[in-house]
């Protein structure tokens, strides 16, 4: 699992945790993918979308440095 850093246009900062991301029409939608998968497909689990035009960077950080970076 991955941790996305997403910044707002307001500059406040949600923290997402998916495998991946792909942009569905107006929004941004983050998804965990199904077990041995490695690609967004139909057996993926929404986990959040976002407004794309409230976005102003995506920064992806694996699992284990942000585990790092709390503890």
């Amino acid at each position: 699992m991955t941790t996305y850093d997403i910044t707002m246009r307001d500059q406040t900062v949600e923290v997402v945790d998916a495998d991946a991301y792909e942009q569905e029409g107006p929004m941004t939608t983050f998804f965990e993918v199904a077990e041995g998968r490695g690609v967004v497909d139909c057996w993926s689990t929404r986990v959040a979308s976002i407004r794309t035009a409230d976005i102003s960077l995506i920064r992806r950080t694996p699992a284990s440095l942000a585990l790092h970076a709390v503890g």
